[in-house]
């Protein structure tokens, strides 16, 4: 058994892990604002946050909950994975109603 949470998306993230990726894509004002916890208002630092978070159950479950939400952004790949095309996302072609999609001569 290669993955014992196959369905758990944040096995093998760490709490550390999730809140930078944030702070760096939104910044701690932005981040502020998605998620309303004061110790991403006042003086916030990636330390202060992790001991309020790891003290804090409904707090980090706040920051988890949003960074699931923006799961497939690519800001949230690992570097170096390949950007996905639109079709590849979401298993099918793109195409407008009534649009073909065959090649057109």
């Amino acid at each position: 058994m290669d993955n014992p949470q196959p369905r758990n998306p944040l096995h093998g993230i760490t709490l550390e892990t999730m809140l930078t990726r944030l702070v760096e894509h939104h910044g701690w004002e932005r981040l502020a604002g998605f998620v309303k916890i004061r110790c991403f208002q006042v003086d916030p630092s990636v330390k202060s946050s992790l001991a309020f978070l790891r003290k804090t159950p409904w707090a980090r479950m706040k920051v988890e909950e949003f960074y699931l939400k923006y799961q497939g952004n690519p800001w949230n790949r690992p570097e170096g994975a390949p950007t996905p095309s639109p079709s590849a996302r979401s298993g099918r072609q793109c195409t407008r109603p009534g649009s073909s999609t065959k090649p057109t001569d």
